[in-house]
């Protein structure tokens, strides 16, 4: 403020071209420089400080990667929850459609949002707190909000991929059996191979975009393989099987109501 109270004329020349090249009629553009990273805690923390002033007649304006990456990321946060809730619901009811359990679709979201969760931890130790920095070769940051999101979108929709793959096939054998416990056996069986070949290759195709230079790229295409290998191998292997095993007869079960939707949409019984 002192600055610009002063008489121009009473500057150094380059202090007055800076003031010229910076100022308006109705606008004042000043440059804040930090050595923090842009999008670090501290230039964020700057971001929130120039944006909580108050100019009297007028309104604070910030732009840069530190603003812009912070409206992403706000953005995000406002809009996730009901894109999230969305591909939920939509999974809950056509997997019910498919399966005619209530119980089964639960299953496959809550184990889908598992390896999710499990990927998103394997990020923040390996990229934000730099754990495999000097091995992989980055410098520890943030992860870029669009990481996230696209973990999200990708990994769900492959693992509800392989949990169709399994279930269909133990749904099968139960059809024609009645028997749960052989069926899940008998559709683990039939379904394991497949799934793992399947996993093997998209791990592969991943790892190579984790070979990138450019630390976005190299985040998603390692947070993917992460995932869809302890998807196939721990979650479809081990925790699927066996809960289904432990649910026995109750994975198939259905109110009435909605089993008569299904019956009605289906044209057939649930077992």
């Amino acid at each position: 403020q002192q600055l610009y109270a002063q008489p121009r004329s009473q500057l150094p020349p380059e202090v007055q071209q800076a003031l010229r090249d910076s100022t308006g009629s109705h606008i004042v553009v000043l440059t804040a420089v930090t050595p923090d990273p842009s999008t670090s805690d501290g230039a964020r923390q700057i971001l929130s400080q120039i944006r909580s002033q108050e100019v009297p007649g007028g309104d604070v304006l910030v732009t840069g990667e530190t603003a812009i990456d912070q409206d992403l990321v706000d953005f995000v946060l406002d809009h996730v929850p009901a894109a999230v809730g969305f591909v939920i619901a939509t999974t809950l009811v056509i997997l019910f459609l498919l399966t005619g359990s209530v119980l089964l679709p639960i299953k496959a979201v809550l184990s889908n949002l598992v390896s999710i969760s499990a990927s998103f931890g394997a990020l923040v130790w390996i990229f934000q707190d730099g754990h495999l920095a000097g091995a992989l070769g980055f410098t520890p940051q943030s992860i870029d909000p669009a990481v996230p999101v696209l973990l999200f979108a990708t990994v769900f929709g492959l693992s509800m991929d392989y949990e169709v793959l399994l279930v269909t096939r133990i749904q099968e054998a139960y059809r024609a059996t009645g028997d749960n416990a052989r069926a899940v056996v008998s559709g683990l069986a039939r379904s394991g191979r497949l799934i793992t070949a399947a996993a093997a290759i998209m791990v592969v195709v991943f790892l190579a975009f984790a070979s990138s230079q450019i630390v976005l790229i190299k985040a998603i295409g390692l947070g993917l393989s992460l995932a869809i290998l302890l998807d196939a191998t721990l979650i479809r292997a081990l925790v699927v099987p066996s809960v289904m095993r432990l649910l026995g007869d109750a994975n198939w079960w259905a109110p009435k109501p909605l089993r008569w939707v299904h019956d009605r949409l289906s044209g057939r019984s649930i077992a």
